[in-house]
């Protein structure tokens, strides 16, 4: 999970050949949801020109970010969250309904209602903070906010009730550009919106390789610091890392992480430091990664193993960096 802002700023067009098919490939690129992006497909069965498929992406992530960015003040949720009286449009209901979903399936730990909690520690649409809030302001709003006393009116919040789709809105991004691909004929694909979805083969006809990052403290440029590599199966799978490396502060000598358990309100404080999540999309891959990084090292193992998911944890132990994969996680270091 990485913070959603605006909109897309730039695309850039290329054609790649592949090596030994001689298929060819797009590549779309730009800047969108804070983040740089990256979608790369074979064209061999395309039903329309790269070029309209281009224009299609821009006005899917378009909508997104006028639909879910709360760092757009005219968007849906940021009107939503003014208490203004909104017309939901399809795709709100939707990440809605997924959220939901979501919400049971991480046992409660991935809650889009917590938004006032993320406002309140900084981590939200409001501001960062550099000191901790106080006990009594964190009690207040645990009785307020949370979908356990959310009322699904998606036209007009009630007072003191906010949304906020970070857990899982980049996520179900590239599972939205994905399913437009295999709509106009793309099966070979790649689509990197922080994070990522795959399937088939990459332009050198062989399975797609992720580089998975080192959860150093600030590290903010992906692919700098390596940590390893996954490599995919020729299957369709969403592929997402949670940390807690890039988005925190630090107030009397103790780290807070951006991380918050909604259950108590609090960041979390234990030893794992990032969690990558192999799932069929990218949206649950999203939420499951950000459920690990609320419940820990142990807690974790236990939870993707109950669930049949495949992963990567990256923890500190005595202050140097320790991995735990499922069986059936291909990483290579």
């Amino acid at each position: 999970m990485r913070y959603l802002s605006l909109f897309l700023t730039a695309v850039m067009l290329s054609l790649a050949t592949a090596c030994d098919s001689g298929d060819k490939y797009v590549n779309i690129s730009g800047f969108t949801q804070g983040v740089d992006f990256n979608v790369k497909f074979n064209t061999k069965a395309l039903k329309i020109s790269p070029e309209k498929a281009v224009h299609c992406v821009d006005s899917i992530l378009k909508c997104i970010d006028t639909t879910l960015s709360g760092f757009n003040p005219g968007s849906l949720i940021s009107r939503y969250n003014r208490g203004e009286k909104i017309e939901p449009n399809w795709l709100l209901k939707d990440i809605y309904s997924r959220a939901k979903e979501m919400y049971v399936y991480t046992d409660y730990t991935v809650d889009v209602a917590s938004a006032p909690l993320f406002d309140l520690w900084g981590f939200g649409f409001t501001g960062e903070t550099k000191v901790a809030p106080r006990d009594e302001e964190v009690s207040e709003l645990m009785t307020v906010c949370g979908l356990n006393n959310f009322s699904g009116n998606l036209s007009q919040a009630t007072p003191g009730q906010k949304l906020n789709f970070n857990a899982i809105a980049q996520g179900y991004s590239c599972d939205l550009i994905a399913g437009f691909l295999y709509s106009i004929g793309a099966t070979d694909m790649l689509v990197d919106i922080g994070e990522i979805y795959v399937d088939g083969k990459n332009p050198s006809g062989k399975d797609w390789k992720i580089a998975i990052d080192s959860p150093i403290d600030g590290n903010n440029e992906p692919g700098k610091y390596v940590q390893g590599y996954w490599h995919s199966d020729g299957k369709a799978h969403g592929i997402v890392t949670s940390g807690n490396y890039r988005h925190f502060f630090i107030d009397g000598g103790k780290k807070y992480s951006h991380t918050i358990d909604p259950r108590t309100g609090y960041p979390v404080q234990h030893n794992l430091l990032s969690a990558t999540v192999i799932a069929d999309d990218s949206c649950t891959a999203d939420a499951i990664s950000t459920a690990c990084m609320v419940l820990g090292l142990e807690e974790s193992k236990k939870f993707l193993v109950e669930k049949g998911l495949e992963g990567l944890l990256i923890y500190d132990e005595n202050g140097e960096f320790r991995t735990w994969s499922t069986p059936g996680f291909k990483v290579s270091y």
